[in-house]
């Protein structure tokens, strides 16, 4: 899937930041603003999970360990976002860890069997003044 869903630039942001998209995962989207830390760069691939974006979770893979291809679920509905906690990442480092656990809602299971979560640590590195997903560490 490489077709992602419009978010209208006045609506809550998927990353559950509470800002509007068009000012906290949008710009980063479009390409307009890259995400200035490691948290922010996690909660906009959060979001382009939300929409259906691969081609942003692509660009944002660090290429040493970014897949050929990359297939979403188009069934899965990912609707909260959850950060506990961040380890350097900040607008002056290098490398950054985002340790999140991501919602989702598998329409297809019935009632609250349809419901999952995804935790991760995930760690990040700056090159070239951009932030890039590495993996999950462990």
């Amino acid at each position: 899937m490489t077709a992602s869903a419009p978010v209208a630039t006045d609506a809550r942001c998927p990353c559950c930041s509470g800002d509007l998209y068009g000012l906290c995962c949008g710009p980063a989207h479009s390409g307009t603003r890259p995400a200035p830390t490691a948290e922010a760069l996690m909660r906009s691939r959060f979001s382009a999970f939300a929409v259906g974006d691969a081609d942003y979770l692509r660009a944002s893979w660090h290429v040493s360990t970014r897949p050929a291809d990359l297939d979403l679920d188009p069934d899965l509905e990912w609707w909260r976002l959850d950060i506990l906690g961040t380890t350097a990442g900040g607008p002056f480092d290098d490398a950054g860890t985002v340790e999140f656990v991501a919602h989702y809602r598998d329409p297809a299971v019935a009632g609250r069997e349809g419901r999952g979560k995804m935790q991760e640590l995930s760690r990040f590195v700056r090159e070239g003044g951009r932030w890039y997903y590495v993996d999950a560490a462990g």
